[in-house]
């Protein structure tokens, strides 16, 4: 069964690339054997530079099941995900992580992420991106507050 579920990651990233639509990435997220969440990249189309198929996928799939993490889930991904995407994948819980092409696949075809791969392993003062740590002091309010309140929902 797996494998109808990536084929429609892969239809999805297809159909859309040749729409014109969209880059070439799709996914699904299942749950329980069942497509709970649907994506494919909407970068250009929404002018949302985090519209990335799992990042779409993902977002459907907890409206879909009315919550922030999806335990109990896996997702399907026509290409391995980026950074973002990885980081998302995480944070959501997802059991499982099932791609087809690779990231050398993705960059083959003009979608290089290796430069933010390398950028991850290195100090935030010795990256590209000018990175200034500023009122660090105010922002601990916020996190202490959390930590204090007792409603909190942890995620």
């Amino acid at each position: 069964m797996k494998e109808e579920f990536m084929k429609e990651a892969i239809r999805l990233s297809l159909e859309k690339v040749t729409e014109g639509k969209a880059g070439p990435f799709g996914a699904v997220v299942v749950k329980e054997g069942r497509i709970v969440g649907t994506g494919w990249n909407q970068v250009v189309a929404a002018g949302d530079p985090t519209a990335h198929a799992e990042i779409v996928a993902i977002r459907e799939a907890c409206r879909a099941l009315n919550d922030h993490q999806l335990a109990g889930c896996e997702i399907y991904a026509s290409c391995e995900p980026c950074p973002m995407c990885l980081g998302a994948i995480y944070w959501a819980r997802l059991d499982r992580l099932w791609y087809a092409a690779t990231r050398h696949d993705a960059a083959a075809a003009g979608f290089d992420d290796a430069f933010i791969y390398e950028e991850l392993g290195r100090a935030p003062d010795r990256r590209r991106l000018r990175a200034v740590q500023i009122l660090r002091a105010d922002a601990l309010n916020a996190l202490d507050a959390w930590r204090a309140n007792p409603d909190k929902t942890p995620y």
